[in-house]
């Protein structure tokens, strides 16, 4: 097939590779020209585990290609995809400007048959929207051309996109047309072939499928959150007693992990508008309040933890921090807890030590160069001079660490640990005070 992807974003840039890479002819449109020019050169924008090698082959073999011209895109494809972000507005709705501006293209350019697929996680209603927009463009050209709109929403994880979108457990389509399923089922045969993966429904209950997917995970979080701060303060440990709720095939132990808090593109944003659409149709949703503030709360926490060790005082100590992107395999920051922490530091008269695999340069994108942060190469690099060391993203290199080499770096052995990667008794041998998420013991005053 010939598709048109409008956007080159996280989720038009993985789905718009994933479809060349299965055979069919892509050509992804972005307004960015910088953008489509590095993409052009086998640069890509975005950390993603196996995205760029994917880009590389597929445009060598001449069915991937990038173009700032959108009536070119829309000549192109039957299908266009649009899959623009949708940032959240003032009140926490979904930003619906950029699909409806593609979809208002889409219908300026067009001269035959298209079919339009709402990749972007939009609000309920949206494919209303989209065919109104459709509509209104090709009446001002006092034309009539055949078209259709479905829902297809995305279930992409940041970190495992492309396995996700290869082999995902499901593919969603809102629809109510059999030319539409059909065409559908075309596009995604190649990822169906060992059974098919292809669920349809109405368009409206796609668009809810998929922010009530988001929030369901976030439920998760928060609840264990919650459940871990209620076992710090009973003495129980929470990572015992994870082991013990996920053993329950009804619960799972996926997103059942304690922490300090869920951030990234996705589940803040998600909540945040599936909570303003509930408020529109006149529903408080109180699940769903309760998710955000829970969230909100438990980033405050590696800071809470750090400021009781050191007595409330922070002001002129550095404090070094592992990890910066909101989870690891990505160089994500958004609602990264990293950034909570280090705010509150810098506002308590603190310095940043920091280290993350791959989030450096977009943390200097984000704060630009500034006295009271450091960013280092190396972890260890990150303890010089430091008082205290906070873990905030679990990534693979952190999971086993040389606690000798901790402490004797460090000029007070205090670790607040944000993933619960160690065994408090191991790490507390080693003479390092350790503070956890939930694990049975409260913040004592460390500094005297």
């Amino acid at each position: 097939m010939r598709i048109t992807i409008f956007g080159t974003g996280y989720v038009g840039l993985v789905t718009g590779t994933c479809l060349a890479d299965a055979g069919h002819e892509v050509l992804c449109v972005d307004v960015d020209p910088a953008k489509v020019e590095a993409l052009d050169r086998g640069e890509v924008p975005i950390y993603e585990p196996g995205l760029t090698p994917l880009v590389v082959h597929n445009q060598a073999e001449g069915r991937l290609s990038f173009t700032t011209d959108a009536a070119a895109g829309v000549a192109f494809g039957t299908l266009q995809f649009i899959a623009v972000g949708t940032p959240p507005d003032e009140d926490g709705s979904a930003d619906m400007r950029y699909v409806l501006e593609v979809a208002a293209t889409i219908g300026r350019y067009m001269d035959d048959y298209k079919l339009v697929v709402n990749k972007s996680t939009v609000p309920v209603g949206t494919v209303d929207r989209v065919r109104g927009a459709l509509s209104d463009a090709l009446a001002a050209r006092d034309t009539r051309i055949d078209y259709d709109v479905c829902s297809n929403p995305e279930f992409l994880k940041e970190g495992a996109a492309v396995e996700d979108f290869t082999r995902g457990a499901r593919i969603v389509v809102g629809t109510d047309s059999d030319r539409v399923r059909e065409l559908m089922r075309e596009c995604y045969a190649p990822y169906s072939r060992n059974h098919d993966k292809l669920v349809f429904m109405d368009p409206r209950s796609a668009e809810l499928t998929k922010y009530a997917a988001n929030a369901m995970l976030a439920t998760k979080i928060s609840f264990m959150n919650e459940m871990a701060n209620l076992a710090e303060r009973l003495g129980a440990d929470i990572e015992q007693v994870r082991l013990g709720i996920g053993s329950d095939p009804r619960i799972g132990y996926h997103f059942i992990y304690p922490g300090c808090g869920y951030g990234g593109s996705c589940f803040p944003k998600d909540v945040k508008a599936l909570e303003r659409t509930a408020r529109d149709v006149g529903y408080e949703a109180r699940i769903l309040n309760a998710v955000e503030a829970v969230n909100e709360r438990q980033k405050r926490t590696l800071f809470d933890k750090l400021a009781a060790a050191f007595d409330g005082d922070l002001a002129g100590r550095t404090v070094a921090v592992w990890g910066l992107a909101f989870k690891p395999n990505t160089d994500d920051m958004r609602e990264a807890p990293s950034r909570a922490l280090m705010e509150a530091v810098w506002n308590a008269g603190g310095r940043v030590r920091a280290y993350d695999p791959e989030a450096s340069a977009e943390c200097r994108r984000i704060y630009g160069e500034r006295d009271d942060l450091t960013l280092v190469d190396q972890r260890y690099q990150a303890l010089e001079g430091a008082d205290a060391l906070v873990i905030c993203t679990e990534w693979k290199e952190f999971r086993v660490a040389d606690f000798a080499t901790i402490k004797k770096a460090l000029n007070l052995p205090i670790m607040v640990d944000g993933r619960n990667l160690y065994e408090p008794g191991t790490v507390r041998q080693a003479g390092l005070l350790y503070y956890a998420v939930g694990r049975g013991e409260s913040v004592r005053v460390a500094i005297q």
